[in-house]
């Protein structure tokens, strides 16, 4: 447990150029000064010299953080279950967390970037610094980081891995294939912060729960039940819709129990959004007062905005979806048009692989357009822009990935193509993901550690032969970042991690009838995406920049969605399957698929309030919160309303 003198490891590293010759005022040089206004804030610093450039490793004693907490006004929990503003002097009262650290990897990282950003010129006039023999100005009250960026003296602030703590996550979680779907959450969440965890949590309950459908997909595939085969794929189709709504309401207890044993009582976007409906609450409060000073005014312009910036949602919205259709529609019906003319297996593996590399470039340019219109929506926070983007996003990735599948099964109702497509998706696709989340990051660092050699080796007067990269921040930092393959502004890595599982959850969910056994398909995947996801955060990339989002946001709704979906494309199956003649005739057999629609939708929507989504315990301690927290503000109210009569009297 950390103590008052405790110090953090090197968790950040600021990057800047070597110096060409050595400059004659050191108190005047730009890095010189740096450093030492780093240390005058109380960061233990640490240079180390690379190749090319010079990295400013940086860590911090707990009592600088805490100092910092308190001034940034950070809410903490305490041990009575009241998030307070955080005290550094009262340290003892706030709740520590799970790895008995008393700050998060989140919190310690805003109080780094404050400590960084936080050093500006305090004098009275500007100041003159050198690099390299090229004078700038520091103004007065500028941040010297923020300076020294514009002008490229800094090259980059990144976060760097904790070599003891990476090590150690690497031999108990990414290469211990022994327990599967077993992950060490605290212990990623202390590290990774709480996005991070989060997805790892979804990943490791999902995978497990998958074994379910898969053993029971793989006993009908081998198993032969005689006169009541045709009852087994309706019987299978409500199991795998049944599990999904049970999955994801156990799942929602599961989030609900990780935020209580982190300390988390409200999720990032909701405290969002209650700031930004402050601030804009306020905003449009002054500019009424100056102007006309007439409460109608300010709720018509509170009306005009909320309006408006529906209105441009819709719009965006609108703009995509016909995209989808006038571009991406004809282009994917013509993939599979040509796939079901071709004969050979060879060919249709060869068209796959080559639809799957177009597409990639088609879905990217959509990405970017989405963010293009996102920036000019009624701004809501990051949170609610990064939704926006999954939902325009994953419009696009939902028409790629499965109007091909639908013309095999509605079009041609040809089940057994369908079934050779879903496997060349599930393999090809798999194949490719993992060989682009695995080899391009290689593929970046050993170019960037190229170029440095290279670099290095025809410097003038340079007389070294062999170059070799001796620290450790310098191999992380030519590491590529943990970065969404489109909106890199809104979204990170998680982004396209996800995207993976919704079109996976989407393909075994809504094809579940023509082929159960593709859910172990999907499971031996996730087995393996576990250890690969995590080799490529502890080995292949930077450390994360960690963001608070709780939950898993947007994509519990795509989620839901899909689910829906599923009911609606396997009825139908169930029909293309009992009704070999195409007369689409209301038989008994079909009448029961009807109804056996009808039933799974009133499962969707009526059997997720039979499962709370928050545990009891959670539930008590929350309300036992909220019970103190009334009391508090009750005691304080009366003493306040009693010391103003006491006054008057």
């Amino acid at each position: 447990m950390e103590g008052h003198s405790a110090v953090t490891g090197f968790e950040m590293a600021v990057v800047v150029p070597k110096k060409r010759e050595k400059e004659r005022d050191d108190t005047a040089d730009c890095v010189e000064f740096l450093v030492r206004e780093l240390k005058r804030a109380g960061l233990i610093v640490e240079r180390v010299f690379g190749i090319s450039d010079e990295f400013i490793k940086l860590a911090a004693p707990v009592e600088i953080l805490g100092r910092v907490a308190a001034e940034l006004q950070m809410k903490k929990l305490t041990y009575i279950g009241i998030e307070l503003q955080f005290e550094w002097d009262e340290v003892t009262a706030f709740v520590r967390q799970p790895d008995g650290s008393l700050f998060s990897w989140c919190e310690r990282f805003r109080c780094f970037q404050h400590l960084i950003y936080g050093i500006v010129n305090k004098t009275d006039s500007d100041m003159m610094l050198l690099f390299d023999g090229k004078e700038f100005q520091f103004r007065r009250n500028e941040s010297l980081l923020k300076m020294m960026e514009t002008e490229e003296v800094v090259k980059q602030v990144f976060p760097t891995h904790d070599e003891v703590k990476r090590k150690q996550l690497l031999r108990t979680w990414a290469l211990n294939w022994l327990d599967f779907t077993w992950q060490p959450i605290d212990e990623i969440y202390a590290y990774f912060g709480t996005k991070i965890a989060t997805y790892f949590a979804f990943l490791s309950m999902y995978t497990r729960w998958l074994f379910f459908p898969a053993a029971l997909g793989l006993a009908l595939q081998l198993v032969d039940i005689g006169p009541l085969q045709p009852l087994v794929l309706p019987a299978f189709f409500i199991f795998v819709v049944t599990w999904a709504v049970f999955f994801f309401q156990f799942w929602k207890r599961k989030n609900s129990a990780l935020l209580a044993r982190w300390g988390i009582n409200y999720t990032l976007s909701e405290y969002k959004a209650v700031q930004i409906a402050q601030s804009s609450f306020l905003h449009v409060h002054d500019k009424c007062e100056k102007k006309f000073g007439d409460e109608p005014i300010e709720k018509k312009i509170l009306q005009r905005d909320e309006w408006l910036g529906l209105l441009l949602r819709i719009r965006n919205n609108a703009i995509i979806v016909l995209a989808i259709i006038c571009l991406q529609l004809p282009f994917e019906l013509a993939y599979a048009h040509l796939y079901e003319v071709t004969e050979s297996d060879v060919l249709k593996y060869a068209l796959t692989a080559a639809y799957l590399l177009a597409i990639q470039y088609y879905t990217r340019i959509g990405g970017k357009v989405s963010v293009i219109l996102i920036k000019y929506e009624k701004d809501q926070g990051e949170e609610s822009s990064a939704a926006s983007l999954v939902y325009k996003v994953f419009g696009l990735y939902f028409m790629q990935s499965y109007i091909g599948l639908f013309y095999h099964a509605l079009s041609h109702r040809n089940l057994l193509t369908l079934r050779q497509v879903l496997i060349q998706r599930l393999v090809v696709s798999q194949v490719l993901e993992n060989m682009i989340e695995n080899s391009i990051p290689y593929l970046k660092y050993s170019y960037k550690k190229y170029k440095a050699f290279h670099k290095k080796k025809h410097e003038k007067g340079s007389s070294e032969k062999m170059v070799h990269l001796v620290t450790r921040v310098e191999k992380e930092y030519l590491k590529p970042s943990y970065t969404a393959s489109i909106g890199e502004e809104l979204e990170d890595g998680l982004f396209d991690d996800f995207l993976e599982l919704a079109l996976q959850f989407g393909m075994i969910m809504m094809f579940a009838c023509a082929f159960p056994l593709v859910f172990c398909f999907a499971t031996l995947n996730n087995v393996t995406e576990i250890r690969a996801d995590a080799l490529k955060l502890l080995v292949m990339l930077r450390r994360p920049i960690p963001r608070a989002a709780a939950t898993i946001g947007a994509w519990l709704n795509i989620f839901q969605f899909l689910i829906i979906m599923a009911i609606c494309t396997n009825c139908v199956l169930l029909i293309c399957l009992y009704d070999q003649e195409g007369k689409w005739r209301i038989e008994p057999g079909l009448a029961a698929i009807l109804v056996i629609e009808h039933a799974l939708l009133l499962i969707k929507f009526g059997f997720s309030h039979f499962v709370p989504e928050e545990p009891a315990w959670v539930r008590a301690n929350r309300m036992r919160t909220v019970a103190q927290a009334r009391d508090v503000f009750s005691k304080q109210l009366l003493r306040s309303i009693s010391n103003i009569e006491r006054k008057h009297l």
